[in-house]
């Protein structure tokens, strides 16, 4: 599975889960030259890239996601995770996802966490 990372998504996650999963292919907006695109922009280029979007935007980046799913778009996944939960809980969960889940698992939907 291919993620990407929003800009705003916590660097201390994001640091975690590359050391629990070295393997990970992970790449984040600022690394693909998305820094500052709107959520519908990043949206597409995720789903140009076969990648699952990772983020902390419940408000737009949901919404926008499933608009897309109505409109017969491709998009593999977002993978929501709730600003204020627990560092510790949030990569627990992340690694099981990643670990345990296939890519049609996320394809299409949105996954909370954490779970």
């Amino acid at each position: 599975m291919l993620f990407l990372t929003d800009e705003n998504f916590n660097g201390a996650i994001l640091r975690g889960l590359i050391r629990r999963l070295p393997n990970l292919d992970i790449v984040r907006v600022q690394d693909v030259g998305l820094l500052h695109a709107a959520d519908p922009v990043i949206l597409e280029w995720a789903a140009n890239e076969g990648r699952i979007l990772l983020t902390h935007d419940v408000a737009t980046v949901v919404s926008y996601a499933y608009q897309r799913v109505k409109q017969n778009l491709v998009m593999p996944g977002v993978v929501a995770v709730i600003a204020t939960a627990s560092i510790g809980r949030v990569l627990d969960d992340l690694e099981l996802l990643i670990f345990y889940g296939e890519i049609d698992d996320y394809e299409n939907g949105v996954t909370f966490v954490p779970l």
